[in-house]
């Protein structure tokens, strides 16, 4: 289970790190969606509200390569992995499989790391009185 968790992590921050970079770069030729989904998009361009959506892919692949902070990483990925399964499933189903092996992906390396995020499952936490 450690080489799966091994090859996730790196394969979730590899291709985080290849479309965050793109995000600024355009390396990767693509047409612009068209319909719904092409005015999503293009209000997110035009707003720059991609620019912060791409250096966090950035920061958080990162992390993931050098295996640091990892639950930090995955804490900032989860959002963005949400909104890419929306936008695939909900408007351009054509991306639909490649959201969901990041999914998958995300979910392996989560597994792995899962105690860091314990207290976020606990049902009743006591509270402190004030000082």
């Amino acid at each position: 289970m450690k080489i799966t968790t091994v090859i996730a992590r790196f394969l979730l921050g590899f291709i985080f790190l290849v479309f965050g970079l793109n995000g600024f770069l355009h390396f990767i030729p693509a047409t612009p969606p068209t319909g719904t989904a092409g005015q999503f998009v293009g209000a997110l361009f035009v707003s720059h509200y991609l620019v912060p959506i791409f250096l966090l892919q950035i920061i958080s692949a990162v992390l993931l390569l050098v295996n640091r902070y990892v639950p930090l990483a995955l804490t900032l990925l989860a959002p963005i992995i949400v909104n890419i399964l929306l936008i695939h499933i909900l408007m351009l189903p054509s991306g639909l499989p490649l959201a969901l092996v990041v999914t998958v992906l995300w979910i392996i390396v989560f597994l792995s790391v899962r105690s860091a995020f314990a207290g976020l499952f606990q049902q009743r936490v006591p509270a402190e009185g004030l000082r």
